[in-house]
C-alpha cells in the first residue's frame, strides 16, 4: 500500500486531484520507509525458503547415506533443535564486541581486513572493515550492497564464506572465512613466474570458481591476482564481489576521458623482461590499496559503453594467465592512463617477450582468452574453455581433493605469515578522528545500510571451543 501510495504521489495525482510538490526531507522517509518494509517481507520469505533448503538437503544426505528409519529420526530431531536455536541466537544482536581483533591483514581505499577471534567460540575470522563516511562519499553503496548479498547467495566451495554482517554508526562489518594461503598476488611476488604445471592447476581451480558465479547468474567483473584466496591446503577461492554493480571509478569510461586512444610512448616498451617485472612488481602494491586500483586485468569492452557480458572474466583469467608465465602482467606500464590505452590497443601491445619462452599451447590459450568479444573462448559455455589443449589431464571432479601445486605451510589457525605486514589504525576507535558533523550527515544517511545484517546457519549453530594448543597467540 505504501508503496503504491508512493508512486501515486510521486505522479502528482491522488483522486484526481493535484498534490503539492513533496520535499526531499519527506521523499527520503517514504523511502526509508518503503526499503524498511519492503525488507521485512523479502526476509521473512528468504529466511522461510531456506530453511526448507536445508530440511531437503539433511533427506537427500540421509537418503544417500541409506540410513534406517530410527537413526533418520534422531537426524531430524538434532536439525530440528539446531534450527530452533537458530532461530533464537538470530534475534541476538552481534557486534565489535563479540570479536577479539588479532592483527590487520590488509589495508584498502574504503577501510582494512582485521584477523578476529570470536570469543565465545573461539573461531578465528577474517573482519572487512568498511567506512561508512567512505562509502556514502565514494559513492559505493551499490558496490558494498552487492558484495553483501552475493555472499550471502554464492554458498560455494570456490567462494569465500560470509558468516557474518553487522554495523554500527561508523563502520560495516563482513565477518568471512579466514583464508591463511594469503592471495595469488603475494604468491606472484614471490615466486617471479609459475611452472606451466603449476598454472595449469590454478588457471583450472579458477575456471570452476568463475563458472560458479556465472551460474548463479554474476559476472565478478573484478577478477585479479589480489582477489583470489588461497584456503589452508592452497586452493583457489574467489573473493572481493563489489564490482558487480560496476560502480568503482576505475571502471568507468568516464575515468579515461581526456585520455586519446592512440598507442602510447609507453616508457617500459623497451625494458627487457626483468625490468619490467622489476617495475611492475615496485608499483604493484601502491595500485592494489588505491582508490583508482589497476586496469590491467580489465577487458576493454568494460571500458567502453556498448556493454559486456561475463565474457570479460575470461579475459582476466588471460590477462592473469601471462602474469603467472611471464612475470607480470601483459599491459602493465608505468601509469593506470598507459595501461588503459595498452589494453585498448591489444592487438599491437599483446606480445610474448622470446627471452621467457612458453609452449605453444599456453600462449594458444591466453590468446584465445585475450581477443574479440565473439571469438574468446567460454563463448560457447565452459566447457569450451575445460576441453582445451592446455588442460589436458586435468581431473576437474576432483581437482579441489588433490594437493595444491604450490603447497602452503601453515603452522596454526591464525598464522598470518602469508600476508604482509600492516600498521594498527583506529578505525575500531574512530570517535577521535570523527566530527560531530559527520556523525550526524550518518545518521541522517543510515537508513541506505537497512538490511545489511546477516547471520548464517553454520556459523550460528557450530559448537565447540578451538582447543589451546592451536593457538598460537596473537600476531
Amino acid at each position: 500500500m505504501l508503496v503504491l501510495l508512493t508512486e501515486v504521489w510521486f505522479s502528482g495525482m491522488l483522486g484526481g486531484k493535484p498534490l503539492p510538490p513533496m520535499s526531499n526531507h519527506t521523499k527520503e522517509r517514504v523511502n526509508m520507509a518503503k526499503v524498511t518494509l519492503e525488507n521485512f517481507y523479502s526476509n521473512l520469505i528468504a529466511q522461510h525458503e531456506e530453511r526448507e533448503m536445508r530440511q531437503q538437503k539433511l533427506e537427500k544426505v540421509m537418503d544417500q547415506e541409506g540410513l534406517a528409519d530410527e537413526e533418520k529420526r534422531m537426524r531430524r530431531s538434532q536439525h530440528a533443535r539446531k534450527e530452533t536455536e537458530f532461530l533464537r541466537l538470530k534475534r541476538t544482536r552481534l557486534g565489535l564486541e563479540d570479536f577479539e581483533s588479532l592483527k590487520v591483514i590488509g589495508r584498502g581505499a574504503f577501510g582494512e581486513v582485521r584477523l578476529v577471534q570470536k570469543k565465545d567460540t573461539g573461531h578465528v575470522y577474517a573482519m572487512k572493515i568498511l567506512r561508512k563516511a567512505d562509502m556514502l562519499e565514494k559513492e559505493q553503496l551499490g558496490h558494498i550492497r552487492a558484495e553483501r548479498d552475493i555472499l550471502v547467495e554464492a554458498d560455494s566451495l570456490w567462494v569465500v564464506k560470509m558468516f557474518y554482517s553487522f554495523q554500527d554508526k561508523m563502520n560495516l562489518y563482513l565477518i568471512m572465512e579466514f583464508l591463511p594461503g594469503g592471495d595469488m598476488m603475494t604468491l606472484l611476488m614471490k615466486m617471479d613466474t609459475l611452472s606451466e604445471e603449476a598454472t595449469q592447476f590454478y588457471i583450472a581451480e579458477t575456471v570452476l570458481a568463475i563458472d560458479s558465479i556465472h551460474q548463479l547468474g554474476f559476472i565478478h567483473r573484478d577478477i585479479k591476482p589480489d582477489n583470489l584466496l588461497l584456503d589452508s591446503r592452497g586452493h583457489v577461492k574467489l573473493s572481493d564481489f563489489g564490482l558487480c554493480t560496476g560502480l568503482k571509478r576505475a571502471h568507468r569510461t568516464d575515468f579515461y576521458k581526456n585520455l586519446n586512444h592512440s598507442l602510447p610512448s609507453d616508457l617500459t616498451q623497451n625494458m627487457n623482461s626483468k625490468r619490467k617485472a622489476e617495475t611492475w612488481k615496485r608499483n604493484r602494491r601502491q595500485l592494489a590499496f588505491s582508490t583508482v586500483g589497476t586496469p590491467d586485468y580489465i577487458a576493454p569492452e568494460v571500458f567502453m559503453q556498448n556493454g559486456y557480458n561475463k565474457l570479460c572474466d575470461w579475459w582476466s583469467l588471460g590477462v592473469i594467465m601471462y602474469e603467472m608465465l611471464i612475470g607480470y602482467p601483459p599491459f602493465c606500464s608505468e601509469t593506470p592512463q598507459e595501461t588503459y590505452r595498452k589494453v585498448m590497443n591489444w592487438r599491437e601491445t599483446l606480445i610474448f617477450p622470446p627471452e621467457v619462452p612458453i609452449s605453444e599451447k599456453a600462449k594458444d590459450l591466453i590468446l584465445r582468452f585475450c581477443c574479440e568479444e565473439e571469438h574468446r573462448v567460454g563463448a560457447a559455455g565452459v566447457e569450451e574453455i575445460k576441453t582445451n589443449p592446455f588442460f589436458e589431464g586435468v581431473d576437474y571432479d576432483h581437482i579441489r581433493e588433490r594437493p595444491a601445486a604450490i603447497p602452503i605451510e601453515i603452522k596454526s589457525i591464525d598464522d598470518t605469515s602469508h600476508f604482509d605486514e600492516f600498521p594498527e589504525s583506529d578505525i575500531l576507535h574512530p570517535a577521535t578522528s570523527v566530527s560531530n558533523q559527520t556523525e550526524t550527515e550518518l545518521k541522517n544517511k543510515d537508513w541506505v545500510f537497512i538490511n545489511y545484517t546477516y547471520k548464517r546457519f553454520e556459523g550460528l549453530t557450530a559448537r565447540g571451543s578451538i582447543p589451546s594448543y592451536m593457538k598460537s597467540g596473537k600476531r
